[in-house]
């Protein structure tokens, strides 16, 4: 143990220095620090939070990638076919970073019941379509059994359920639109509701067979209206896009969910630049409290560096002196700004305690995520700073004269 670390760990630890005059100053210090910590890890976790939430429900109903018929201008009511090609298929789902790939088709219809009608889309899915991807949205009843034989079971979001007074076990009809004949109209039996809390996905999609889709179009078994891609990491989507895109003929277009929901993703970017804001505004306050600290330690002191230098102790070696003191200040802050920040996403996690407008925010609560990186991190950049900023203001020291701060009363 070096001198300068000694002394400082003595005179930090000694009731009269908790008592002194830079008492208050070293508590307000090591609040400010503390509640900037604070600030800045919910800042980080609901920001990513709210990032990873709208994406992954996003994904979970419409896949990360599209593959459809380069005709069709809108492939969410399924009008031109996309012919299944097993091979083309077989070569999609091996390509590294590539998850599952779905079979999808939806059609556009009229849902009528008693009292009311709405429309809306039906997204049909084949029997092997993953379910897991939706599961924790799942709130009532069951998924709907998809077999060979065509399943009138279907799914509904609890939005679309209360604002047409449906509930599991009840059946209504749907009309479909065909070309240049009358409309098709097919009975469902709701075995399931669900809730995602993304207003635009719950007030769009009833989900079912994709049988019915084909038998209305008249298409073949081997006719789907797309192709739903899903991927293990987001952050190779652009790349995975170009990747699928070059692999396709001519006669099919690629579309990631990041173009499709353009408007969306480019909102979700704004949290980067308000997390990054407010770090920024954060490590500036804490950087002011941390020299107003040491600058008040240093005037406290000056008798006792007359003495110190008198006694040979060096510039070099007052200034490590003080640097210490302060990084222990700014360790304590560190300390329990982090604490209170994890306790308090913790309970946003577990609790759900700051609900939002789902119609707004795409989410009912705060969504919150920790990742280990950016927390640590985060306190790296903090401690340099800091570190960096008293530098300066300790070599005050330099000008203190011996015989002139003994005096010093």
């Amino acid at each position: 143990m070096n001198f300068e670390y000694f002394l400082a760990k003595r005179v930090i630890t000694t009731r009269p220095y908790k008592n002194s005059i830079s008492g208050p100053i070293i508590k307000i210090g090591i609040i400010a620090i503390a509640l900037g910590v604070i600030v800045m890890l919910i800042s980080i976790a609901t920001g990513l939070g709210m990032q990873y939430e709208i994406k992954n429900k996003i994904s979970a109903f419409n896949g990360d990638i599209s593959i459809y018929n380069f005709q069709t201008t809108n492939y969410e009511n399924s009008s031109i076919p996309l012919d299944f090609d097993e091979d083309l298929y077989t070569n999609i789902s091996n390509i590294n970073g590539v998850v599952s790939v779905q079979k999808i088709a939806t059609k556009f219809g009229l849902v009528r019941t008693k009292k009311d009608f709405d429309g809306v889309y039906f997204k049909g899915v084949d029997q092997n379509y993953n379910w897991e991807k939706i599961k924790r949205f799942l709130i009532e009843g069951n998924f709907p059994n998809i077999s060979n034989s065509i399943s009138n079971q279907i799914i509904i979001s609890k939005l679309l359920a209360n604002r047409l007074n449906l509930e599991v076990g009840d059946s209504f009809q749907m009309l479909f639109s065909r070309n240049s004949e009358s409309s098709a109209i097919r009975k469902f039996e709701i075995t399931g509701i669900f809730s995602s809390g993304f207003n635009e996905l719950d007030s769009k999609y009833i989900i079912g067979d994709i049988a019915h889709i084909q038998k209305i179009n008249k298409w073949n078994d081997n006719q789907i209206g797309n192709l739903e891609v899903f991927i293990e990491d987001y952050e190779t989507l652009d790349s995975l896009t170009k990747i699928i895109y070059s692999n396709t003929p001519s006669t099919i277009n690629v579309q990631s969910v990041k173009d499709k929901y353009y408007s969306i993703f480019d909102w979700i970017k704004l949290f980067d630049k308000n997390m990054i804001a407010i770090i920024v505004i954060m490590i500036i306050v804490a950087s002011i409290n941390i020299i107003t600290v040491l600058i008040v330690l240093i005037l406290e002191r000056t008798n006792m560096i007359g003495v110190l230098k008198s006694l040979g102790s060096t510039n070099y070696s007052l200034r490590k002196f003080f640097i210490y003191n302060s990084l222990y200040i700014v360790s304590i802050g560190l300390l329990i700004g982090n604490s209170i920040g994890l306790l308090l996403i913790y309970f946003q996690k577990k609790y759900n305690l700051i609900s939002l407008d789902s119609e707004i925010y795409y989410v009912s609560s705060v969504p919150v995520y920790v990742d280990l990186y950016y927390i640590i991190l985060l306190n790296i950049i903090i401690f340099i700073i800091c570190f960096l900023v008293i530098i300066l203001p300790s070599s005050l020291i330099s000008n203190i004269s011996p015989t002139k701060a003994i005096k010093y009363q």
